[in-house]
């Protein structure tokens, strides 16, 4: 109960403030559902929030999606989200890669657990620096982001803050923005979930099946729907630059978290 209470809070916090900005659904639910179950089924877990989330998205902004820009920048994420996502399986096992204690409790870390906490908290960096923020990539670079994107949404699910280096340029305006990268974001997604779902043995691939918290993610995907009912009500009202802060103070405390095994 209590697990599916807190994800319910954070799925509608991160499905609102998301809305906006396009990143931070899958990186702030990844540690609550660490919390409870391994890291490599968390991921799986937050993967498919995320995508029922985006979906839900792209039912009340279809109309808004550029389809020019899904095409040049959305292939290039779904092939480079296919390696990610096979990495990202690859560094699951194994045993430890360090270990260290605090007050008594001994903080194991894997490859994938230090990864993905090191990925975090670089695009933690990179968005609560303001000059970083301000890289704008040439609009010629779309299909590259596009890859760059996709490979880091298969491997931890950061796609956002790269994309939206490559798609502010374009000059969306914040509905544009919003659709069009829900409509990648689902794309990159359906990918990841089948690389997954193929190695935790949902869809017959691993030798022993992975048993996932089906009825939590239930609970989190109508609570991050009504978190992006809220977003489409307040959608006019708010910029993107207002939540670069606060998301990018919450993605340090992930990172840290993660890589050093606190989380």
């Amino acid at each position: 109960m209590t697990f599916a209470i807190t994800l319910a809070v954070a799925a509608f916090l991160t499905s609102l403030l998301t809305f906006f900005s396009g990143f931070g659904l899958g990186t702030l639910l990844l540690p609550v559902f660490a919390l409870f179950v391994p890291i490599e089924v968390a991921v799986s877990a937050t993967a498919v929030v995320h995508a029922a989330n985006n979906i839900f998205k792209v039912g009340l902004l279809a109309k808004l999606a550029r389809r020019d820009v899904v095409i040049r920048f959305g292939i290039p994420a779904i092939a480079a989200s296919f390696l990610g996502a096979l990495l990202l399986t690859r560094m699951s096992s194994g045993d430890a890669l360090f270990a260290w204690e605090l007050g008594g409790r001994t903080m194991d870390v894997r490859l994938i657990e230090f990864v993905l906490g090191l990925l975090i908290l670089g695009f933690a960096l990179f968005e609560l620096a303001p000059r970083l923020r301000r890289i704008r990539a040439p609009i010629g670079w779309l299909p590259v982001g596009g890859a760059l994107s996709g490979f880091f949404g298969g491997l931890s699910g950061h796609q956002g803050a790269l994309r939206a280096m490559f798609l502010t340029p374009l000059g969306l305006s914040t509905a544009e923005f919003a659709s069009t990268q829900a409509v990648i974001a689902v794309l990159v997604d359906i990918v990841r979930i089948v690389v997954y779902g193929w190695s935790l043995g949902w869809l017959g691939g691993a030798m022993t099946r992975v048993d996932i918290p089906w009825e939590p993610i239930g609970v989190a995907v109508l609570a991050a729907f009504a978190g992006a009912l809220l977003g489409r009500r307040l959608l006019p009202k708010v910029t993107l630059d207002r939540l670069h802060l606060i998301v990018g103070w919450l993605l340090v405390v992930v990172g840290i978290g993660l890589a050093t095994g606190l989380a």
